[in-house]
């Protein structure tokens, strides 16, 4: 299915860029987090282009407060996990680093992955057994594999965003490093093109957030674990959000031991 999904989130990027090209408004959701009228169309692109590429997977997007209760989707062992919009700071203040995320997520894995940076131009893809690739607007698609050995210094990259102490505390004990601000999945991007080691996330996130570029981590021959090691999984619990996490190309280097 990567080829449709990839028309549908090229869809949904195209009609972001009609709204970020103009004067956008900003709303605020009940936590205090900004939504635009770009979300919103990427949201209604997205579900309705899903339902209709198989009406038989449930469609969990950030914009369906309806269908984030667990009640509703404790049985499903299949959905699609959308953000329409991933990065809605980055977009208010206009430096391009947003992304438009999907990923298929089967028992409680991600499967299928496409994140989308439609100012960039850019759109990483892959799916288990098929690998992982970016698309660039006028170039051939490129596999994406995660860099081994680890570069020295180690590249790490982090949140335009999100930054507090504890990552701080970590990078003190990582040693030599270079640090990369990014916005956006497009963190987890650089760790699958290889161009990055190493992505702590020592802050909220939500599974929408992280699903779909999992998925192209994880076919780029990464992972994307908790900080005990464990696997990231999805639909499991019953909040949506996230616990904190790492993503690595590396997995010869010791990671976990930072924590």
């Amino acid at each position: 299915m990567l080829p449709e999904v990839r028309k549908l989130v090229a869809a949904a990027g195209t009609a972001i860029l009609e709204v970020y090209a103009g004067a956008h408004d900003v709303q605020y959701k009940s936590d205090d987090s900004p939504i635009t009228r770009a979300d919103r169309a990427a949201h209604e692109i997205l579900s309705a282009g899903l339902r209709g590429l198989s009406p038989e997977i449930p469609v969990l997007s950030e914009e369906s407060a309806e269908e984030h209760a667990i009640e509703v989707r404790r049985h499903w062992r299949e959905l699609w996990l959308v953000d329409p919009l991933d990065g809605t700071k980055e977009f208010i203040s206009r430096n391009g680093e947003f992304t438009v995320n999907v990923a298929l997520v089967r028992e409680h894995r991600p499967v299928l992955g496409v994140v989308a940076a439609p100012v960039l131009g850019l759109t990483y893809y892959g799916a288990e057994g098929v690998g992982a690739f970016v698309a660039q607007e006028g170039e051939p698609d490129r596999a994406l594999n995660v860099r081994r050995p680890a570069a020295s210094p180690l590249v790490v990259v982090g949140s335009r965003s999100h930054r507090g102490d504890s990552l701080d505390g970590v990078l003190g004990r990582l040693g030599p490093h270079e640090m990369r601000p990014m916005g956006s999945s497009l963190k987890f991007c650089l760790v699958a093109e290889g161009t990055a080691d190493f992505y702590p996330r020592l802050g909220p996130t939500s599974e929408w957030d992280t699903a779909a570029a999992q998925a192209v981590v994880e076919a780029a021959g990464g992972a994307v674990t908790t900080v005990d090691g464990k696997p990231l999984r999805y639909n499991e619990r019953d909040t949506l959000l996230n616990p904190h996490f790492l993503v690595y190309g590396d997995p010869n280097r010791d990671w976990h031991r930072l924590f």
